[in-house]
Order: C-alpha cells, then sequence, then structure tokens
C-alpha cells in the first residue's frame, strides 16, 4: 500500500470516528432518567388516566374503550400503588368492523377486520397546559364461526388485541414526550 493509500484510509477512519462521537451526544435511553432528574417509571405512574370517551355515533365502543384504559393503566403503573398524579390523560376511542372476506356461495363474512383509532391529550392537572396531543391507530383481524357465541368471543377477543395494541402506542408515545419534559 502506498503512503497517499494509507493517508486516505486514516482520515477515512477519522472521519468516521467523528462523525461518531458527535451523534452519541443525541442519543438518550427512553428508560433513563428523564430530563427532570427522576425515573421515567415515577413520571408514567404520575399520569392520571381519564374515563375514555367514545366517539359519537359510533355503536357499541364501551367495550373497546375499556380495555384501552385497562390496559394504559397496567403500562403505566402496574405496581398498584397509589402515587400523586400530576398529568391528565384524555382520550377519544373508537373501532369499526370491516367485512373484507365474504363467501361467495353464503355471502356471509368470513373474517372482519376492526379498525381502531385513539386520539390523546395530555395534559397538567395544576394550570391544564397541554403538553401534548396524538392519535394512535390499529387494527385486529378475527374469523367469524357460524356458531354464534365462538363469533361473539372471536370479536371480543379482537377487541382486547386492539385496546393492548392501542395502549402500547399511547405508552410508548406519552413516554418519549415525558422523558423530554422538564415541568413536574
Amino acid at each position: 500500500m502506498s503512503s497517499p493509500d494509507k493517508l486516505r484510509r486514516a482520515l477515512r477512519l477519522a472521519t468516521a470516528a467523528a462523525l461518531t462521537l458527535g451523534l452519541t451526544a443525541c442519543l438518550r435511553p427512553l428508560y433513563g432518567p428523564t430530563a427532570s432528574g427522576a425515573p421515567l417509571a415515577e413520571v408514567l405512574a404520575a399520569v392520571q388516566i381519564e374515563p375514555v370517551a367514545n366517539q359519537p355515533n359510533i355503536a357499541n365502543q364501551e367495550r373497546l374503550g375499556h380495555y384501552l384504559r385497562s390496559e394504559l393503566t397496567y403500562d403505566l403503573n402496574g405496581s398498584g400503588q397509589p402515587t400523586p398524579k400530576s398529568y391528565k390523560l384524555a382520550i377519544t376511542a373508537y373501532g369499526l368492523p370491516t367485512l373484507p372476506l365474504t363467501d361467495s356461495t353464503t355471502g356471509r363474512a368470513d373474517a372482519v377486520t376492526l379498525n381502531g383509532s385513539a386520539t390523546y391529550t395530555l395534559s397538567e392537572i395544576d394550570n391544564g397546559k397541554v403538553i401534548t396531543t396524538g392519535r394512535a391507530v390499529g387494527f385486529a383481524t378475527y374469523d367469524r364461526n357460524p356458531q354464534r357465541f365462538a363469533a361473539v368471543r372471536a370479536a371480543r377477543d379482537a377487541e382486547i388485541r386492539l385496546g393492548k395494541m392501542l395502549a402500547e402506542q399511547n405508552k410508548i408515545r406519552l413516554a418519549t414526550v415525558l422523558a423530554t419534559n422538564r415541568t413536574p
């Protein structure tokens, strides 16, 4: 290897090292200490979850809202210990079934996709200042069965899966915002 090739190679290596070291300050672990210094688990436990409102003019949304709130309550404060609340989370959710597959001989839907959405607003309890708003979306598919109770149970399982999915998305988004928030 000639001297100019060695010099170019060393220069490339030095440039890559400088860029890598420059980016290390940009990354911060999500579940480490927050910007205020408190552990993220404590900050998430300080979120008071309001009862989930349902989208108007869409029937049978109460169960999805119940599953979403239950999962989110457990995800944010799974300890079960009462903690002082600093934030309030208001959620509006809906789940709307669509019938993607239909049996051509019987005319019955073989599978159903439950599309869901949860719009949320996180605000401070003391002054009502809105910290973040957002929307989580997801879907769960289930097979319809000619047996009535099996079809009802499959639909309920899909609502539970959709509630868990929306709760997980909300938790990650809230954790991301609260990790960088310097208040309470």
